[in-house]
C-alpha cells in the first residue's frame, strides 16, 4: 500500500502557480505545502479543515491558507458517490514567500505585504464585502503571463492586505509547521479515520487502535499536535455536519439530523451544539433564515 505524503510538493516552473481545478471532488487527505495559497471555490460544497478548526465552504467563499498550514477540502459525501454528476471548481493560486520570491519580500518597499503574510499564517477567509473585487485581481493572474503575471499577484496581495476589517484565523493552533513528515501523514490518517466514520458510534479505542497506539498514549499525542481531544474534534466533525444539513433545509425533523450525525441522543445533540455554536439548533436555524431573507 502507498504511503500518502503529507508534504505535499506543488509541481511549478514559476514564482505564481496558477491552478485550475475541475474535479468530481477536492483531494481528500489532510496535506501542507511549503506554498501560500489563495483558493476560490467556484463550485462545490464541503468542510475544510484548517489546522484545528472547521469551516463549511461553499461556491463564492475564498480562502488564504498560510505556508505550510496543514489542511483539507472536504467534499461533502454526495461527491465520491459513484453515480453522482457533480464536480468541483476552484481558482487556487500558490506562491513560497520563503522560496523564489524571497528576495522581494525582502525590499524594504514589500515590508507591509511581509508583514501581511506573517500576520495571517494561520489562515483566513475573506469577508464576502471583498469578494468582488478579488475574484476579478484572481482572474487577473490566471490571464496574465511573465512579468505582468507577477505584478497582477502583487496588486492581488496589495489589495488584501489594505482591507479594513478584523480577519479571524482559520486555526487557533499554531505549531503545525513543526510536525514531522511521519507526524503529519498519522495525524492525516486520524483525520480521516474520523471524518470518513463521524456517523457511527466510534469509540476512543477505536480510533487508537487504527494509529496503532494504546487510548492513553494516543490521547497525549493528539491532544499536544491538533489542540483536540479526541471527543472535542469528534464533536465538532458532527456539529458541522449537521449544520450544513439544517441550513440545506432537506430534513424531516432536528432529531433525525442528530442521529444521522452520529449522536445517540437529542438531548446530548442539542447541549453539544449549543456548547460549540453557541445557539440551540431551532435557534440557529432561525437565524440563518433570517440572514437569508
Amino acid at each position: 500500500m502507498k504511503v500518502l505524503q503529507f508534504t505535499i510538493p506543488i509541481a511549478h516552473d514559476k514564482s505564481v502557480i496558477v491552478q485550475q481545478d475541475n474535479l468530481p471532488h477536492f483531494y481528500p487527505y489532510l496535506h501542507r505545502h511549503t506554498e501560500a495559497q489563495i483558493a476560490w471555490i467556484q463550485k462545490g460544497e464541503g468542510t475544510l479543515v484548517a489546522g484545528n478548526n472547521m469551516h463549511s465552504f461553499k461556491p463564492g467563499d475564498i480562502y488564504f491558507l498560510g505556508a505550510n498550514q496543514p489542511h483539507l477540502f472536504k467534499s461533502n459525501p454526495e461527491y465520491f458517490d459513484v453515480h453522482s454528476d457533480k464536480r468541483i471548481k476552484a481558482l487556487m493560486l500558490f506562491f513560497n514567500p520563503g522560496g523564489p520570491l524571497a528576495s522581494l519580500f525582502g525590499l524594504p518597499e514589500m515590508k507591509s505585504l511581509k508583514a501581511f503574510i506573517d500576520q495571517h499564517a494561520q489562515g483566513f477567509k475573506l469577508p464576502a464585502m471583498y469578494s468582488e473585487e478579488v475574484t476579478q485581481l484572481m482572474v487577473d493572474v490566471k490571464r496574465s503571463a511573465g512579468p505582468d503575471q507577477l505584478m497582477q499577484f502583487f496588486l492581488l496581495l496589495k489589495f488584501l492586505s489594505k482591507m479594513k476589517i478584523k480577519l479571524d484565523p482559520l486555526s487557533s493552533f499554531g505549531h503545525s509547521a513543526t510536525f514531522s513528515e511521519s507526524e503529519g501523514i498519522r495525524i492525516s490518517n486520524i483525520y480521516n479515520f474520523i471524518l470518513q466514520r463521524y456517523q457511527a458510534d466510534i469509540t476512543l479505542e477505536h480510533v487508537a487502535d487504527a494509529a496503532h497506539m494504546t487510548p492513553q498514549a494516543f490521547c497525549r499525542y493528539f491532544k499536544k499536535h491538533t489542540g483536540h481531544t479526541f471527543i472535542s474534534f469528534l464533536n465538532e466533525t458532527r456539529i458541522n455536519e449537521a449544520c450544513k444539513k439544517l441550513t440545506a433545509g432537506m430534513y424531516e425533523s432536528i432529531s433525525t439530523v442528530a442521529y444521522n450525525c452520529g449522536f445517540n441522543s437529542i438531548t446530548n445533540f442539542n447541549r453539544v451544539f449549543k456548547s460549540i455554536i453557541g445557539n440551540s439548533p431551532r435557534e440557529y436555524i432561525d437565524s440563518y433564515l433570517k440572514n437569508v431573507s
